[in-house]
């Protein structure tokens, strides 16, 4: 009789009966345990944070080179040395592109100001309106891009402003309203090809003939898709000049027994 009033616990006592105490205490603590693992474990299934960057209200100078084709682009020398370039592509504030801004100045020194938007593998400058001004009357062919081979590849279609920083996510299902906007707005167009060791490989897709895809590909933007085409390089940028009919949706495979 005296072992079962010890044990039962009374508010207004300062501690419980030991016995209560250690399963209580057992109990939080293996409460606390589960808690943790849950929470490590939906972190661990979050996709990796995007690299892509923005860089919102902050306008920078560039001068450099303009290339029209084959979508507008300012090539920007490096430090270390005048043959060493990077490419930035350009485009319009909004969802609009740079095409009108470029026409006719292809080769062209000029100096513009912009914000930059960038992730690994590409870059990109938001024009500032009314700020792009030549510095030469000079200017400088850069050539055809150079033929590596015809190829096939499987990937997702987006638009590049978006992709590069702009928006997060800026690629599948969730963005394929705003992409589709992007791209009718004359955005360039990148194909995003998951590389099998990790990380990403991003493609600029143009028609046939060098030019814009146009509104022909925005029924297979966010959704897998496998295309064939001409690769090309054109200094940092890796070009795929394909042609709708050359698209097709990758289908899920279907489980058996389904």
């Amino acid at each position: 009789m005296k072992a079962t009033q010890s044990e039962f616990f009374v508010g207004y006592q300062h501690s419980a009966p030991p016995t209560l105490g250690r399963f209580l205490i057992r109990w939080v603590v293996g409460l606390l345990v589960v808690a943790i693992g849950l929470a490590v474990a939906l972190v661990m299934a979050q996709r990796p944070f995007d690299p892509g960057v923005f860089e919102y209200g902050v306008v920078r100078d560039f001068e450099g080179i303009l290339r029209e084709h084959p979508v507008p682009a300012l090539e920007v020398a490096r430090p270390e040395g005048a043959e060493s370039v990077s490419s930035y592509l350009l485009v319009a504030p909004g969802k609009h592109g740079a095409e009108e801004w470029v026409a006719g100045r292809n080769g062209e020194r000029v100096r513009l100001r912009g914000t930059l938007i960038y992730r690994p593998g590409m870059a990109m400058i938001e024009l500032l309106p009314d700020s792009l001004e030549s510095r030469s009357d000079a200017r400088r062919d850069n050539g055809a891009p150079q033929a590596i081979s015809d190829v096939t590849l499987s990937g997702e279609i987006v638009d590049s402003k978006c992709y590069l920083g702009v928006m997060k996510p800026g690629r599948r299902k969730s963005h394929r309203a705003c992409a589709v906007r992007c791209l009718s707005g004359g955005i360039p167009p990148i194909l995003v090809v998951e590389i099998a060791t990790g990380g990403q490989e991003q493609i600029l897709l143009v028609d046939r003939a060098g030019g814009p895809l146009g509104p022909s590909i925005l029924d297979y933007v966010a959704e897998p898709v496998r295309l064939s085409g001409r690769l090309s390089q054109q200094g940092e940028h890796w070009i795929l000049a394909t042609d709708p009919s050359d698209i097709e949706r990758i289908l899920p495979v279907a489980k058996e027994g389904s």
